[in-house]
């Protein structure tokens, strides 16, 4: 857990690990041990799976040299990454990989791949499923899309830079803030709404079984788009706290509803498209007409209570204990 690159992923992956290790608890099963990474590239090792922060910053940090010494020695079964950063993503599962420590979750060539939203969409489109119209802009590059338009980084997340431009002269203001986070622009034709909804899949039984949806609070006149203010925000005490589980912004959309099957069809085919193993979440885009459109992949899972994934896993009658006991099955079988 942590990040090798930001306080804010450090602080965000703490927030769930937190919750993970709380929530998954079981000394019966489980032997948890910590190894949290800070920006500065250093280790830390807690004794105990106490993620206080008196404790972690008690903890005597060690070098990477010295870290992969204490991982292996630790005879470890299996890995859960809580690492949010990019490099947290790739590199460090990569590290697993090398170190021959089986992990739940994602390759970090495929979160590679989704961590690239011009990527994950040419992807999916090549499999066939719908997706807006769009191009990819570097600095100096002029539009060539009419609006209404949604601007956005290419590889930032939690829609840090996005932007939806109305009109030609609203572009410069849009580009500007996507520079800030990174050096491409995602420029994607505007879906009239409709509705916008998460799913995620899972695997059971070799089978990929479509979660309940979640669906979010967006309409067409006050809010055609979800921003960073819709994600992640920090509270009075300076904590962050996840603006997206309110349940005003956010809620399990009943099975029953005709968009359901439509949207777990064609996540099922994103999943197998862009390689995803264990469990995959993605955003859709619903028209008027009930069309899904892929917005973006976010394969994250992290077993906390508060994970997206856990809560329609919930509305599905499977308890978080179960969830993340086949995950961990899954990961030692090496099952795709």
């Amino acid at each position: 857990m942590g990040s090798p690159t930001s306080d804010f992923h450090a602080q965000l992956s703490l927030l769930y690990a937190r919750d993970c290790l709380a929530a998954t608890a079981d000394s019966a099963r489980y032997d948890a041990r910590v190894a949290f990474v800070t920006p500065d590239g250093r280790w830390r090792f807690p004794a105990e799976p106490d993620l206080s922060d008196a404790t972690i910053a008690s903890t005597p940090p060690c070098s990477f040299v010295a870290a992969m010494g204490r991982l292996t020695s630790f005879e470890i079964d299996v890995v859960v990454p809580q690492l949010f950063c990019l490099a947290g993503m790739t590199h460090y599962r990569a590290l697993l990989d090398v170190l021959g420590l089986p992990y739940v979750g994602n390759r970090p060539d495929v979160m590679a791949l989704t961590a690239d939203k011009a990527r994950a969409r040419a992807v999916v489109a090549a499999a066939g499923i719908p997706v807006p119209v769009a191009e990819v802009l570097r600095l100096g590059e002029v539009p060539s899309l009419a609006p209404p338009v949604v601007v956005k980084p290419v590889d930032a997340d939690n829609s840090h830079g996005l932007s939806l431009v109305g009109k030609a002269a609203e572009y410069d203001v849009a580009l500007t803030a996507v520079w800030a986070h990174a050096d491409r622009a995602l420029v994607e034709r505007y879906v009239e709404l409709g509705r916008e909804v998460r799913c995620g899949v899972i695997v059971h039984d070799g089978q990929l079984v479509g979660l309940p949806l979640e669906e979010y609070a967006v309409d067409p006149v006050h809010k055609p788009v979800r921003d960073a203010r819709d994600k992640i925000a920090h509270d009075g005490d300076g904590e962050l706290y996840l603006v997206a589980k309110e349940a005003t912004r956010a809620w399990i959309v009943d099975p029953s509803d005709p968009v359901t099957e439509r949207v777990w069809e064609v996540a099922r085919r994103c999943h197998i498209a862009l390689g995803c193993r264990h469990h995959s979440l993605f955003d859709f885009r619903i028209d008027p007409d009930g069309q899904p459109w892929f917005l973006e992949a976010g394969l994250y899972c992290s077993y906390a209570d508060k994970s997206v994934v856990a809560a329609m896993a919930r509305a599905a009658g499977i308890a978080l204990p179960d969830l993340f006991a086949t995950a961990l099955d899954q990961a030692l079988e090496k099952e795709i």
